[in-house]
């Protein structure tokens, strides 16, 4: 991967990475206005329960920079876009898609046959 490629793949995480810490903080901003108690139990219930589905997001948001993170940091230590199973470059439409890849299309592939197969068991 060239110079160019690294460069524009770490405009895209670091940008991906500022989105979802403004949408993080646009949530607990909502959180702390919404605390206002619904005298209906209905009411009360549906609020508590998009409340659960929004920190349950942000919990995924914060694992998803954790991935984000690291990827900068391959692209830093020169081993972004190869795969950590086989050391094959990772194709650059499955980057595009995936940025955070840390496996090439065909290690992923069998990494979820895998997955399946022992999830049978």
């Amino acid at each position: 991967m060239n110079e160019r490629q690294l460069e524009y793949f770490k405009q895209k995480l670091l940008m991906w990475k500022e989105d979802i810490l403004r949408e993080s903080r646009e949530t607990l901003s909502h959180l702390q206005k919404e605390t206002e108690n619904h005298p209906d139990l209905a009411d009360r219930a549906s609020s508590e329960t998009d409340r659960a589905l929004e920190l349950r997001t942000r919990d995924r948001q914060r694992k998803l920079i954790s991935k984000i993170d690291e990827a900068l940091r391959r692209i830093e230590d020169g081993s972004y876009g190869f795969c950590e199973e086989t050391g094959e470059p990772i194709g650059v439409a499955r980057l595009e898609a995936r940025p955070i890849a840390t496996l090439s299309l065909e290690a992923q592939e069998r990494h979820e046959r895998r997955e399946r197969v022992h999830r049978d068991d």
